[in-house]
């Protein structure tokens, strides 16, 4: 399972850098061409934009605090992964993969691009931030990650120096008399 966790979570950060170069290639700085629409209904446009912040460009300029951060949280996903979601948990499995692909993603924009990261999702349907493949990745990861949590995770914590303890099924002592 870890196999497959590395190969997915350089496949997210792959093709994240790969349509970022794309992008950089191919438009000019806050360039904007429609790019899904059906009939008249505009849905999503490619916007070429650097964002130097966190989302909704928080936190912009603060390279070295976004990077740290950004190191952090991906540390402690990798220990999550390889200490819990490795047995058994394919929803942690997957939500902490998705997790650190799209923060590595990033993570490379943000040593190499000048310290901004690369966005280039506009939504049309309603004004929102734009955003990038990498985003995607950490947002739906982050999502599934609160259901496992909030629904699949186990409550019980033992007391410390419990042991777990085995099952053992129950004798029926009847006193006869």
């Amino acid at each position: 399972m870890l196999i497959i966790a590395c190969l997915c979570i350089l496949a997210i950060a792959g093709i994240d850098q790969l349509i970022k170069a794309w992008i950089t290639a191919n438009f000019q700085l806050y360039e904007e061409r429609p790019f899904l629409q059906i009939g008249s209904l505009d849905i999503l446009h490619l916007r070429y934009i650097e964002n130097t912040g966190s989302a909704f460009s928080s936190f912009s300029g603060q390279r070295v605090l976004l990077l740290t951060v950004t190191g952090i949280a991906m540390a402690v996903c990798i220990f999550l992964l390889v200490r819990y979601a490795l047995r058994g948990r394919p929803l942690l499995f997957w939500s902490l993969t998705m997790i650190i692909g799209g923060g590595i993603g990033n993570m490379i924009d943000r040593i190499f691009h000048s310290g901004a990261v690369v966005d280039y999702l506009d939504l049309q349907l309603f004004r929102f931030a734009v955003f990038n493949f990498a985003d995607c990745f950490v947002t739906v990861g982050t999502a599934l990650l609160f259901v496992y949590i909030l629904f699949f995770m186990d409550k019980k914590k033992p007391a410390p120096g419990d042991a777990p303890q085995e099952e053992t099924p129950q004798e029926d002592s009847h006193d006869e008399a």
